[in-house]
């Protein structure tokens, strides 16, 4: 019977490549039984959320974000925990859970986007290093392993505030919506079909934990638009908006058909009762 479960819950697979609902965490967080300690963020179904079904968490390890002109490296590992309901209902995570805030590294740093290169002159380059950090703007649907739609927002950050604090690169309003699949994609012109990689599966047969591994979500049919909320506040100077500068460096709005993501991740499945029982 646990087989023939483990089997139904191949289709949320592709929900957990990202963080997977706009929901508010718990208060409290229960603590996992030994051995599922990895699963703290999935709300407990005997005391938080009876109707979560599937306790999930997905890492995505590796990968690049490529949109306008800029390239970003996906290097620190970007981790999702939570669960969702019988028949695929909504994401849900305690106070323990969801995605974490994991800044990747920009190319270039602010002058890069910005093109304003005599704040270097002022600041120096290490205080002008940009760091790019997804988030959600809405909430995402999923189909089966291979294939999870994903509306994001992308929040650029750097530590002595050049840009302001909230400059993003989409918005709940109007995001960048993923179509992340595991096959070969269909892009407009100029790009050229891509292909991902479905993940090797296993089942641990102590803990009965479904683990896909090495896998890769490919995409590259998006339309990217441009910057919002950027504000140059240094220097006693009135606020001064970015977000010209920013599209005329970054090449933003940029449309379907020249954006690309590659997003290499791993993922654990199990039965929610495994984890609280």
């Amino acid at each position: 019977m646990k087989s023939k479960r483990h089997a139904k819950l191949l289709v949320v697979i592709a929900g957990a490549i990202a963080a997977f609902a706009m929901l508010s965490p718990a208060a409290q967080a229960e603590k996992p039984n030994a051995g599922y300690e990895q699963f703290a963020g999935c709300p407990s179904p005997f005391t938080e959320d009876a109707k979560i079904v599937t306790c999930l968490r997905s890492e995505i390890t590796g990968g690049n974000f490529k949109m306008g002109n800029k390239n970003v490296p996906i290097e620190k590992t970007i981790t999702i925990t939570g669960g969702v309901e019988d028949g695929l209902g909504g994401f849900k995570f305690n106070s323990e859970g969801g995605l974490t805030k994991v800044k990747q590294k920009v190319p270039g740093g602010v002058i890069g986007l910005t093109g304003l290169t005599w704040l270097a002159e002022f600041l120096g380059s290490d205080a002008l290093t940009l760091y790019a950090t997804t988030e959600l703007a809405g909430t995402p649907t999923f189909t089966d392993l291979a294939h999870t739609t994903l509306p994001i927002k992308v929040h650029l950050e750097n530590s002595t505030g050049v840009l302001g604090p909230k400059c993003y690169v989409g918005s709940n309003a109007a995001p960048i919506v993923l179509n992340l699949i595991t096959g070969t994609t269909s892009p407009p012109p100029p790009n050229t079909p891509i292909t991902g990689k479905a993940p090797e599966p296993s089942v641990d047969p102590v803990l009965e934990i479904f683990r896909a591994k090495n896998g890769i979500f490919v995409d590259n049919s998006f339309a990217a638009p441009g910057a919002n909320g950027c504000v140059l506040t240094l220097f006693g100077f009135l606020p001064v908006p970015l977000n010209g500068f920013v599209n005329l460096a970054s090449g933003l709005p940029s449309p379907a058909g020249t954006n690309e993501t590659k997003q290499n991740f791993n993922l654990e499945l199990v039965n929610s009762e495994f984890v609280y029982e």
